[in-house]
């Protein structure tokens, strides 16, 4: 019954003083302004405002209308810029889920000129390391799915955004430091560090120890890529992470990469999203982000 005009019109005559003036702010003739109040008295049964000569007096009906058209007004105004941002991409949250647990660092990378680019939009990083990332696709949980190892299924592309080379990562002063590249034999007796996932989704197991029938002296977890790496310096046991990850490290710590095997485990970062979505501006954005962030090698 009531809509946004008639909202308008008691807030216009408010600001303005008189029908004429507010007739005249809201772009309409004085006698349509009148001819759609009296239509709104006729549906609500009751005045809203009466002419004592030139003067306008509002009724108690008019008077509450006017009150809420004040307060009413100006939270509509706010629904409307907010769904124009939205439909202009300039508002919303894109939600990224990790597979790939060291590629944090480059994430950020990634992170930083897409928040440049669109400063109305958020990102949300879901960063669990047993995270079921293709079911969170299809239940519309993330919009990204980021991982080494992409499921092909219906309806979800993933898209190579990044090669990499996983590499075993060893002290400075470890006897396999100065090789050129390892053998799976040669950890046999090492303690390998790994992040807390199955060995059937690890490369290290799948690409290199297992085909060679072989297993580390021993196997330990930890979450964090920093602890890892710590326990590495401190000669504790070896890992395996990216190049690019462990060359930065190697500034700050006493570690280095060594080629596993001859020819190198070789990976690429991939990025998964639903079909329907492909054509989300963000989205593609991200992809050309993703694509450009290790460009300078790091």
């Amino acid at each position: 019954m009531i809509d946004r005009m008639h909202l308008r019109i008691l807030r216009e005559i408010e600001r303005q003083g008189s029908l004429t003036a507010a007739a005249k702010a809201l772009n309409l003739t004085q006698s349509a302004l009148s001819h759609t109040i009296k239509k709104l008295e006729a549906q609500l049964g009751a005045p809203l405002w009466t002419k004592e000569g030139r003067n306008l007096q509002l009724t108690q009906a008019g008077a509450y209308l006017q009150r809420e058209a004040s307060r009413l007004l100006p939270q509509l105004e706010r629904v409307d810029q907010v769904l124009r941002q939205y439909a202009s991409g300039d508002k919303g949250t894109l939600r990224i889920g990790m597979e790939c647990h060291p590629c944090y660092q480059w994430l950020l990378k990634v992170v930083e000129p897409f928040l440049q680019r669109w400063p109305g939009v958020d990102v949300d990083v879901k960063q669990q390391f047993q995270f079921g990332g293709l079911a969170a696709l299809f239940n519309h949980d993330i919009d990204i799915l980021v991982t080494p190892d992409p499921v092909l299924r219906d309806a979800i592309t993933f898209e190579p955004v990044f090669p990499y080379e996983q590499v075993l990562v060893v002290s400075r002063h470890h006897p396999l430091a100065e090789q050129a590249f390892v053998s799976p034999q040669q950890l046999t007796d090492q303690t390998l560090y790994t992040y807390p996932v199955s060995a059937e989704r690890l490369d290290i197991f799948q690409q290199f120890l297992l085909p060679a029938h072989c297993h580390p002296g021993r196997h330990k977890t930890l979450e964090d890529t920093d602890m890892i790496l710590q326990m590495v310096a401190a000669e504790r046991g070896v890992a395996t992470l990216p190049q690019w990850l462990v060359e930065e490290y190697a500034q700050t710590m006493p570690i280095r990469p060594v080629r596993l095997g001859k020819d190198g485990v070789h990976k690429h970062i991939h990025l998964g999203f639903r079909n329907a979505s492909a054509d989300d501006q963000h989205i593609r954005t991200f992809i050309e982000f993703a694509r450009a962030g290790m460009g300078d090698g790091a």
